[in-house]
């Protein structure tokens, strides 16, 4: 069934330095043990995650082989044991167990110990990493003790510095946050700055430091610079970023900036969190929030705005004028607000959108499996599609029921399992045979080859299909992260069935005929969705906010 349903002049820019390291010699000698070894097994390959030519266990070197690769290995083993054992490695040892216990007091006395004269111990970038994390941490989250332990990691860093030790994003993100444990933003922010010049790509975390800072100095202009970097670095932020935007601004009583970050909030985030619906809940009952907005608006443009966002926004700012009258409500199956009446809209997909997505599906699976395993899953799909559900594990046989009874089509829904629950364990049962073979002469069984992620094969073809998708997989691993953070989240949406069980069978949660994003209505009303965590049976709950003035 197709659904319509972005200072401290004492930082100096480094560059950043790369060391290549050549792969380590064969000797002629073992390779030809090796292929004599292995060419006559048969269905010996190469493992795709190795860089070893070996398929099984090296042969046992011979006497005069003693020196060569068992020497190697020897060697290897015991450099590695060396180093462990080394001043610093012991200073290593020590100093991660400090991390992982949050003693700052214990790394510090090993790092004076570690300069003392009698028994000094040269120090690494990881070295320097473990203790500047752990001055960052307690400047950030001990008020009796932030003001010695940003003091003793910037001196930490003057002394990296000193000694030609190269920082890394780790090293300039923790002293960002030092900067920032100190209330000092233009320095954290200096620091993230620093990293680009250095050729550092900076991450979310990196900008972290200086955009919480600026916005609990109450500078909105300051945050403002910081979101500038991050997207002229394509450092995405995402909800707690956006909520401290959003509270700053506000705060400020920023009415334009407010209304650009709550589309930017509807866009990547969709449906907020609790304390992000309070951040906007309090905008709307401010003062400032009544004053924004005009009288008058042309609804032609509104209009306009609505169809070229695609529906459930215009864009022509604040409509009305006056206070704002907010709640909370729950809306209905057809998505009608149980508070306002409003109806929320579905918000359609272009379909180049769709087919760009599964053009870069298909681009990254042959990349992680092997291709023409896929590719013949492609053709498979092209001879017995389109379907109009997907289920990613036939769970029970009843949920196979359940979804052909409500695809238009009541076509068996397309079941895609690995090949060894098809062919073993509870399948060899006579009876789970039978509903086997049943599905597979009605060309809706695919089972995957060996050793390949069925996650793959399952959302291409739902995708491909424009199906629905019966799956409890909250589709939240690396592998949709790859996907990224626009289209995916929409797309779902819309496609993804959910299931619960009970004793008088599965329920199926189908997708609502509307969409759970921010809206905001041709007349000036907003409805802000929250989320509603892992329990798919309770009502989401709404933020319905509409002008008195207007109803």
């Amino acid at each position: 069934m197709r659904v319509a349903a972005a200072a401290a002049g004492g930082l100096r820019p480094t560059a950043a330095t790369l060391l290549l390291f050549s792969p380590p010699h064969q000797h002629r000698r073992l390779l030809s043990l090796h292929r004599r070894a292995t060419q006559h097994l048969p269905f010996a390959r190469r493992r795709r995650d190795s860089y070893s030519t070996a398929t099984v266990a090296a042969p046992i070197p011979k006497q005069e082989d003693a020196g060569g690769a068992g020497g190697e290995a020897e060697g290897k083993a015991t450099r590695r044991r060396r180093a462990r054992d080394s001043p610093e490695g012991n200073l290593r040892h020590q100093l991660d167990m400090c991390s992982r216990n949050a003693d700052l007091t214990t790394a510090l006395r090993l790092y004076d110990a570690a300069l003392s004269a009698d028994s000094p111990v040269p120090l690494s970038l990881h070295h320097y990493n473990c203790l500047l994390y752990l001055c960052s941490n307690a400047a950030a989250s001990d008020p009796d003790s932030s003001a010695a332990a940003a003091r003793r990691g910037f001196d930490i860093f003057a002394r990296m510095e000193a000694n030609g030790v190269q920082p890394n994003e780790a090293t300039l993100t923790s002293v960002a946050r030092l900067a920032a444990a100190t209330r000092d933003p233009a320095m954290a922010f200096s620091v993230v700055r620093r990293m680009a010049t250095a050729g550092i790509p900076p991450r979310l975390r990196s900008y972290g430091p200086a955009l919480f800072a600026y916005c609990e100095a109450k500078d909105a202009d300051g945050a403002q610079q910081v979101e500038a970097h991050m997207d002229a670095s394509g450092v995405v932020p995402e909800e707690p970023e956006l909520a401290a935007l959003l509270r700053v601004n506000a705060d400020k009583g920023r009415a334009d900036e407010v209304y650009r970050l709550l589309h930017r909030t509807r866009v990547l985030v969709r449906q907020v969190c609790d304390t992000t619906a309070q951040v906007v809940e309090a905008w709307f009952r401010s003062d400032a929030a009544s004053e924004a907005g005009v009288d008058k608006w042309d609804p032609r443009k509104v209009k306009e705005g609505v169809i070229k966002g695609g529906g459930g926004w215009h864009g022509q700012g604040w409509l009305g004028k006056g206070p704002w009258s907010v709640d909370w409500s729950e809306m209905d199956k057809n998505g009608t607000c149980q508070r306002c009446g409003e109806r929320l809209v579905c918000i359609d997909i272009d379909p180049s959108e769709t087919e760009n997505f599964a053009n870069s599906l298909t681009e990254l699976a042959i990349k992680r499996e092997v291709k023409d395993d896929f590719l013949g899953f492609q053709s498979w799909l092209r001879r017995h599609g389109p379907f109009d559900a997907v289920i990613d594990a036939a769970n029970v046989n009843s949920v196979v029921n359940a979804i052909q009874r409500v695809t238009k089509s009541k076509k068996l829904p397309l079941i895609i399992l690995h090949r060894n629950r098809v062919n073993g364990g509870n399948a060899k049962a006579p009876y789970n045979q039978k509903i086997l073979e049943s599905w597979r002469k009605a060309g809706a069984l695919y089972a995957t080859p060996p050793g390949s992620n069925d996650d793959w094969y399952w959302l291409y073809a739902a995708v491909s299909c424009q199906s629905l998708l019966v799956t409890n997989d909250e589709m939240r691993d690396h592998l949709f992260q790859l996907l990224g953070t626009s289209f995916f989240p929409r797309w779902k949406e819309k496609h993804q069935v959910r299931l619960t069980f009970s004793g008088s069978g599965p329920t199926l949660h189908l997708p609502p005929p509307y969409s759970i994003v921010i809206q905001e209505s041709v007349d000036g009303s907003w409805h802000v969705p929250t989320t509603t965590g892992d329990d798919i049976e309770k009502p989401r709950q709404w933020i319905c906010s509409t002008r008195k003035s207007s109803k």
